[in-house]
C-alpha cells in the first residue's frame, strides 16, 4: 500500500479551495480526533469498545483520505483488544501524516 503523506492535505484543498488556515486548523480537527480514538483504544476493556473505537479511528481516517492509516485502523478492528502493539502502529501511522 502506498504511503501518501500529502493525501490529507490534498484531500481538505479540495473539499475547501486554496484556503491554507483552514486547511491547517481542518488538519488540527483531524489530528486531535485521531489522538482521542488512539486514547480510546488504550483505555478499552472490552472487546466492544476496543472495535468502536478502531472502527471510528478507520472512519475518520476514510473520510480524510488517510489511506495507511486507514488500513492499519481496519487491521486493529480485527486484532485483539488491548493489543499494545497494535495501538503502538497506529500512533506511528498518525505520527507520520
Amino acid at each position: 500500500m502506498a504511503y501518501d503523506p500529502g493525501a490529507i492535505d490534498a484531500t481538505l484543498a479540495a473539499a475547501v479551495g486554496d484556503e491554507p488556515e483552514l486547511i491547517a486548523e481542518l488538519r488540527g480537527a483531524f489530528l486531535d480526533s485521531a489522538n482521542r480514538a488512539l486514547d480510546q483504544l488504550e483505555a478499552a476493556r472490552r472487546a466492544s469498545d476496543w472495535r468502536l473505537a478502531a472502527s471510528r479511528l478507520k472512519g475518520l481516517a476514510a473520510s480524510f483520505g488517510a489511506v495507511r492509516l486507514m488500513a492499519v485502523a481496519s487491521e486493529a478492528a480485527e486484532a485483539q483488544p488491548l493489543d499494545m502493539a497494535m495501538v503502538r502502529r497506529l500512533r506511528r501511522a498518525v505520527e507520520r501524516l
